[in-house]
């Protein structure tokens, strides 16, 4: 079946016909000493399902960046402006580099195209939103494939961007074979103005949210325990959808957020019915002596598990700045991130259930550890940010959260 609209890039479940583009790329390397060469050290790679001026079906290759120092090689579109054909491009007048001088100019010599038939630059295209493209924009998969599928008379139908090689030593999440969405930093803006004229999926991010699973655990005059349901905000954000706070607010009176969850995670919240009971119970999560565990079903990896079933992955984490929200491993700035785990079964298909107490409270520390090869190796199922999309939701689930109460003091454990 076709495609009904175009793939949404930043967070997306590849379609069947991308998928098998991508079982086909991925052979056709392996097959090739040529290819299989150049792209061994890790290279992020794109495939599009398009459509001819005749209805027939054509796909489209692309891999971001340089592969062997080269812009082209065989079987792939080529770069959107070739910077390796233009020496002079990297001299002044005076023999030497200037930058920022260079980049501009850079940046005004991507011309690009959109579904409407405009034509623009990457300099005026950021400049619209008041940004300055950062170095390497115009340079991914995802870019190349929409503008060679425009100059080449062609429909874009579905795009799919996957990583191919051993895994990057800088710390981003990025296994060979599997998808990841397209970068918000360098991608967001030019993707979001190619794409002008395409009928493309809605961002799962502004749907909304199932209410209906929502449940309260338990109230008291203090505090108010509840089930929070996968993609919706705790408390008020930028995506404009309701955020469980302002939903439990309509019946429940003013609420105070303790902490956070992922969007697109679900499971035991805690909120304070006033400041000083948020401060107690937030000052509790700073001192660590609050004990979370989370639930997690995670995809198979490359290889089967021979691993121990307890242990601790203790990876710093910092943001991707260029790929906000994603985090990734960074040894040498990042924040410290700690994380205990229990495999609690592995299943014949080599996909496992486990059990996660972090010790710490990064953005994104149990999704990360899943899915980096430093950690377990296996992203969670429906982490459609890192690696494992698959159009269902992120299997992802806050178990039980432990804390002293504010008013008795009590410890008390609430779960799911």
């Amino acid at each position: 079946m076709l495609p009904l609209k175009f793939t949404y890039p930043f967070r997306y479940t590849p379609h069947p016909l991308v998928e098998d583009a991508a079982r086909r790329l991925i052979a056709d390397i392996q097959a090739s000493p040529e290819l299989a060469a150049a792209f061994a050290e890790g290279k992020m790679l794109g495939v599009m399902v398009c459509s001819g001026p005749d209805g027939s079906l054509q796909t489209i290759r692309a891999f971001s960046g340089l592969a062997a120092a080269r812009s082209s090689l065989p079987g792939f579109v080529g770069p959107i402006f070739d910077t390796l054909s233009i020496k002079e491009l990297w001299i002044s007048a005076d023999g030497t580099s200037t930058s920022a001088h260079l980049q501009d100019r850079l940046f005004r010599s991507y011309q690009v195209h959109n579904a409407k038939g405009e034509m623009s630059d990457v300099k005026r295209i950021f400049e619209q939103r008041g940004m300055v493209p950062p170095g390497g924009t115009g340079e991914c998969a995802g870019a190349k494939l929409l503008e060679a599928a425009y100059r080449r008379g062609l429909k874009p139908l579905a795009m799919g961007e996957f990583w191919y090689g051993a895994s990057p030593k800088s710390g981003e999440v990025r296994e060979h074979g599997r998808f990841y969405p397209s970068c918000t930093g360098k991608c967001g803006p030019l993707l979001s103005w190619m794409m002008q004229g395409l009928e493309v999926e809605e961002n799962p991010l502004q749907r909304k949210p199932d209410t209906e699973s929502i449940r309260i655990i338990y109230e008291d005059e203090a505090i108010l325990v509840a089930n929070k349901p996968s993609g919706m905000l705790c408390a008020p954000g930028l995506t404009g959808t309701e955020s469980l706070q302002e939903f439990l607010e309509k019946d429940h009176g003013k609420l105070f957020s303790c902490h956070r969850l992922d969007m697109d995670t679900s499971g035991v919240i805690v909120y304070a019915k006033s400041v000083e009971f948020q401060a107690d119970i937030q000052q509790q999560f700073e001192r660590r002596e609050v004990r979370k565990t989370y639930l997690a079903h995670l995809v198979a990896g490359s290889r089967p598990w021979r691993a121990k079933r307890k242990g601790t992955i203790a990876l710093p984490l910092a943001p991707d700045w260029d790929d906000r929200p994603r985090q990734k491993v960074d040894r040498e700035n990042g924040k410290p991130a700690i994380t205990d785990f229990e495999i609690l079964d592995i299943f014949p298909d080599g996909e496992m259930d486990v059990r996660f107490s972090p010790k710490t409270g990064r953005t994104h520390q149990i999704r990360v550890h899943c899915a980096s090869p430093l950690g377990l190796g296996r992203p969670i199922k429906g982490d459609a940010l890192y690696g494992a999309p698959d159009g269902g939701r992120l299997e992802l689930y806050a178990e039980s959260l432990s804390f002293r109460h504010p008013v008795t003091g009590k410890t008390e454990t609430f779960s799911i």
